[in-house]
C-alpha cells in the first residue's frame, strides 16, 4: 500500500495537542537514531514522529487520528526484538509504550497481576517475588517490556516445565486500529465463550491491536531451586540425552545445552570464570520445588540417566553463588557472541523435542558447508534453538551471500524435521519470507484475512508477519 499520508507540520501540531507534553512528542532533531532499528539492527527505517504515550486514552486518540488520516503506526516497547518487528517500515507515527510502566493491581485471591505494557520483565519478576509469587516466563532479555513479550509470545528457559507467555495471559485491554478500546479475556480461569480473541493478539507483533493493559496469571513462588551442570564428552552425547530426560517424567524447569566455545565467549564478556572446564559440551538443568527432598527425588533419576548415557560428571549447584555464576554465564551468551564478531544475524527455529539432536548436529556441520562461523545454544527441552551467523571479516557482498545460503538451509532442515521458523522471537519484517515458505497457502490466506478484519486500512505495523 503506497497511499499512506506522510506526517507533516499540521499532523505534528495535532499530535502535540493530543499529548500536551512536548517532551513526549519527538521529531526532527529530537528523534534518536535508536528508534530506526531494533536490537539486532539489520532492519532500518526511521519514523516521522515518536509519541511516548502514558495512558490508554492517549493511545486511543492517536490511533483515531492516525486512522482518520491514514497514517501508519508502529507500536514499540524497549526495542529489544531481533526481527525488525518494531521498526517503522512506512515511517509515520511510532507509539513508544515504555512510559506506560505501572503495576496496577496484585490480586492475591485470584493469583493475577495487572500491568501496563511498558513494565519491564525484570521489574515484574522482582515485584511478584517480593510478595512470594512467581511469574514463570523467562526470556533471555530481562529488560524487555511485558507488552513486547506478549506481542511475540516470548518463551525462555523455564518453558519446559511452565510453558510460554501465552500460558500466563488471562486478559488484555487493547486499542484497535480505529482507536476503540476493547477487553479480551479476564480473570476467569476457564472460558469457552466464543472465539478466543485474546489469543489472536498474543504473538501478533503489534499488527492487530496495541496492548494497553495485561492481566497475568501468577503461581506460588517455589521455595527452592537447584541446578545440575552436566559435562559430556561430545555435543552429540549431550543432545542425544535430552529426549531420554523428557521421557523420564522428572521434568526439569529448564534444559539448556551449551558448548565450550560459547562459554569462553561468556567468560571473556563477563570477566569471570565458568565453574567447570573439563568438557566441550554441557547440559544445564534446573529443578524447582518446595523442599530440597522433593527436588532431589526429581533430579536423582535424571542424574543417573545422564551418567548412564556418557556424562562425565554431575555438578550440583546447591549454593546461591554457584547458581548465580552458571546462570549469569548462560544469560550473557547472546551479548558475548555479539561481542566476538563484527556483526551477526540470528536464526530462532523450533523443532519437535525428539528431533533436537538432529537439528543441533546439522547446525554444527553446516559451518563447513557454507564457510561461515555459526554458534548455537538453546532451550533443548522445548526444541527452541538459537543459531547465530557471524560475519567476522567477510565483505558485505560475501556475507549476504553466505548468510542467505545458511538461513535457507537451516529453515529447510527445520521444515524437514516438522519444525517452524520461530520459537520465540517472532517473524517481524526480517523473517517474513521464511514464514511464507514454511506455512501452507491456506494458513497464510487466513492470517492475511484476520489482519484485514482488524485493520482494514492496514495502518498498524505494516509489512510485518503475514502482510505482503
Amino acid at each position: 500500500m503506497s497511499d499512506y499520508k506522510r506526517v507533516d507540520a499540521n499532523d505534528i501540531l495535532a499530535i502535540r495537542n493530543i499529548i500536551r507534553d512536548d517532551t513526549r512528542v519527538l521529531y526532527a532533531e529530537n528523534l534518536s537514531d535508536d528508534y530506526g532499528h531494533d536490537e539486532l539492527g539489520g532492519t532500518y527505517s526511521m519514523p516521522d514522529v515518536v509519541v511516548r504515550a502514558k495512558t490508554t486514552e492517549e493511545v486511543s486518540k492517536i490511533m483515531k487520528y492516525a486512522s482518520f488520516n491514514c497514517i501508519p503506526v508502529t507500536p514499540r516497547g524497549a526495542g529489544t526484538g531481533l526481527v525488525g518487528a518494531a521498526v517503522a517500515m512506512e515511517h509515520g507515527i511510532m507509539l513508544d509504550t515504555t512510559l506506560m510502566n505501572q503495576i496496577l493491581e496484585l490480586d492475591e485471591e485470584n493469583l493475577t497481576i495487572t500491568v501496563e505494557p511498558g513494565v519491564l520483565l525484570m521489574d515484574l519478576a522482582a515485584f511478584v517475588e517480593e510478595h512470594d509469587f512467581f511469574y514463570p516466563p523467562d526470556p533471555g532479555e530481562k529488560s524487555a517490556t511485558i507488552g513486547g513479550n506478549i506481542s511475540t509470545n516470548a518463551g525462555g528457559m523455564r518453558a519446559v516445565k511452565y510453558g510460554v507467555t501465552r500460558d500466563f495471559v488471562r486478559g488484555l485491554e487493547v486499542c484497535l486500529p480505529n482507536g476503540d478500546i476493547v477487553n479480551f479475556g479476564g480473570k476467569v480461569v476457564k472460558n469457552s465463550s466464543g472465539y478466543d480473541l485474546k489469543d489472536l493478539i498474543i504473538g501478533s507483533e503489534g499488527t492487530l491491536a496495541i496492548i494497553t493493559k495485561a492481566t497475568l496469571k501468577l503461581l506460588p513462588k517455589p521455595k527452592k531451586a537447584i541446578s545440575l551442570l552436566i559435562p559430556f564428552p561430545t555435543l552429540k552425547d549431550a543432545i542425544s540425552t535430552v529426549p531420554l530426560i523428557i521421557k523420564s517424567k522428572s521434568i526439569p524447569t529448564a534444559i539448556e545445552f551449551m558448548q565450550r566455545e560459547v562459554i569462553e565467549d561468556a567468560e571473556e564478556y563477563l570477566g569471570k570464570p565458568f565453574p567447570d572446564k573439563q568438557s566441550d559440551a554441557y547440559l544445564l538443568l534446573k529443578f524447582d520445588g518446595n523442599s530440597t527432598e522433593e527436588i532431589e527425588a526429581a533430579y536423582d533419576t535424571v542424574a543417573r540417566l545422564c551418567l548412564d548415557n556418557g556424562a562425565v560428571d554431575i555438578l550440583i549447584s546447591d549454593t546461591e553463588e554457584r547458581e548465580e555464576s552458571i546462570w549469569k554465564a548462560r544469560g550473557a551468551f547472546l551479548e558475548a557472541i555479539k561481542g566476538s564478531t563484527t556483526y551477526m544475524d540470528e536464526v530462532d527455529m523450533v523443532v519437535p523435542r525428539n528431533r533436537v539432536n538432529e537439528m543441533v548436529e546439522y547446525l554444527h556441520g553446516l559451518q563447513e558447508v557454507v564457510d561461515l562461523r555459526i554458534k548455537s545454544f538453546g532451550h533443548a527441552g522445548d526444541g527452541n534453538l538459537h543459531a547465530y551467523m557471524l560475519k567476522d571479516d567477510l565483505s558485505d557482498e560475501e556475507w549476504e551471500k553466505r548468510l542467505h545460503e545458511a538461513m535457507e538451509a537451516v529453515y529447510a532442515k527445520a521444515r524437514d524435521l516438522h519444525g517452524q521458523v520461530s520459537g520465540e522471537h517472532g517473524i517481524g519484517f526480517a523473517k517474513k519470507p521464511y514464514l511464507y515458505e514454511s506455512l501452507p497457502e491456506d494458513s497464510m490466506e487466513l492470517m492475511v484475512g484476520i489482519k484485514k478484519v482488524f485493520d482494514p486500512k492496514n495502518i498498524l505495523n505494516p509489512h510485518k508477519v503475514a502482510q505482503p
